[in-house]
């Protein structure tokens, strides 16, 4: 253990961030279902063979869930893998990265969505936030850097715009857009596709005012497609007619 927090401070002090509770690697001590997964994500990175990989948290873990049935039609065919954790905050993303998931794969491209659960439990400021997002960058550039990585902005959340936790975490993707080289690393924000024209949440896409439900990850796909066919080096999918 102080071997690990003394090879992420080094890491964080190399690439200019400071070491703070975001950006220093943490297990979930306790929760076997966590542990469970992460043994099984090392499993699949020892088998290879990933062209696409998602790394985020519950909005990317539940690919399995809610958003099944969009992941099947543009991303079954891709050799696709999804390393996301419900409840992961950027600390968690570093622990996995530094224990065995991921890192040592050679994926074309690596899906980022992190960051929501750092300022919604309060563990972090947007700013910490952005921090723990750059490291996992400068981890991913460092350890997998044949990957281009598709770094999206947080998806918004809070019903209406004035929500504190809507600019939370608004401001911390503002905080982490600047790691972005249009070329390595793309960012994208598509959060405007969940809001009215008011800047209400379609609640119809996040019923929750956080999580989208399969219509919402119909929405994800689709406004990240051609970015992702690009970075891919392969052709754009149409969504089906359905959902035109």
């Amino acid at each position: 253990m102080f071997a690990e927090l003394a090879l992420a401070a080094a890491m964080t002090a190399s690439h200019g961030l400071t070491q703070h509770v975001a950006t220093t690697p943490a297990e979930r001590l306790g929760e076997q279902w966590w542990r469970e997964r992460h043994d099984q994500k090392v499993a699949v990175t020892k088998a290879g063979g990933v062209e696409l990989a998602f790394l985020g948290d519950s909005i990317t873990h539940s690919w399995e869930g809610g958003g099944k049935l969009v992941w099947d039609h543009y991303y079954g065919h891709r050799r696709a893998a999804d390393f996301g954790f419900s409840g992961d905050r950027t600390e968690h993303v570093l622990w996995r990265l530094a224990n065995g998931e991921l890192v040592g794969l050679s994926p074309k491209v690596i899906v980022i969505m992190i960051g929501t659960n750092n300022v919604g439990h309060g563990s972090s400021s947007p700013a910490q936030t952005a921090d723990g997002v750059r490291a996992i960058v400068a981890k991913l550039r460092s350890e997998v850097s044949s990957a281009k990585i598709l770094l999206l902005a947080v998806f918004p959340r809070g019903l209406e715009p004035g929500d504190p936790l809507r600019r939370a975490v608004a401001e911390a993707s503002e905080g982490f857009r600047s790691v972005a080289d249009g070329e390595n690393v793309v960012f994208l924000d598509i959060g405007k596709y969940f809001l009215r024209p008011s800047g209400e949440m379609r609640s119809l896409l996040m019923p929750d005012s956080l999580h989208p439900n399969e219509d919402g990850y119909w929405i994800w796909a689709r406004a990240m497609e051609q970015t992702l066919s690009k970075m891919l080096g392969d052709r754009p999918i149409e969504a089906p007619k359905l959902h035109d």
